[in-house]
């Protein structure tokens, strides 16, 4: 048993009625809560009612405690996995807006990404974040899952219906975001980072 495990926060960036990504996301968070060196947070933006508000705007109530639940999770959070589609080219503009809210909650920690869509399974979105998050001092995996074709991936219990290469994916991306949140995690606490 690891006494101190690192707390992931998958936070699951699509919010559009019918989308697949709480599918995506369950099974990746079922990946990562087999292993005894994660405590797995699901942020699901859906549940966050930040609306079209942004930070520069009059905050209105809703937010502000939508805020209140969101930002002490992303605060507390080790490491990050965003489970993304890719809407034209790009990742949705409710996960945009999320990021745009937080900034220090990102500060030398590690994103790594799960990522769904049509044939190219959401690696464009993928390349979109890795800059955003770049800008907010954080540390992107190299490696990610992918699902290409996502509606034609999952069978009605929400599992792959070929599960080997997921699984595998999965576990190359947990081991590389757990070591860079391992590693940043003890170099905080040795010297703090200064954006």
């Amino acid at each position: 048993m690891i006494d101190d495990p690192l707390r992931l926060a998958v936070i699951v960036g699509s919010v559009r009625d019918g989308r697949l990504g709480p599918t995506v996301a369950a099974w990746f968070a079922d990946q990562a809560t087999a292993r005894q060196d994660l405590d797995v947070d699901v942020i699901d933006l859906a549940d966050v009612p930040l609306g079209a508000a942004a930070p520069s705007m009059s905050v209105p109530e809703p937010v502000l405690k939508a805020l209140g639940e969101l930002t002490p999770r992303l605060a507390a959070a080790d490491a990050f996995v965003v489970v993304t589609p890719e809407y034209n080219h790009s990742y949705p503009a409710a996960l945009k807006n999320a990021i745009d809210w937080h900034n220090q909650q990102f500060h030398a920690k590690p994103v790594a990404f799960v990522s769904f869509g049509g044939i190219a399974g959401g690696l464009r979105a993928v390349e979109h974040l890795r800059s955003v998050f770049a800008e907010l001092h954080a540390v992107a995996t190299r490696d990610t899952v992918s699902f290409h074709r996502a509606w034609e991936c999952f069978d009605g219990n929400g599992q792959p219906k070929d599960p080997a290469g997921p699984a595998m994916a999965a576990e190359t991306l947990l081991d590389q975001v757990s070591w860079w949140a391992r590693v940043l995690r003890d170099a905080k606490a040795a010297t703090p980072y200064i954006a």
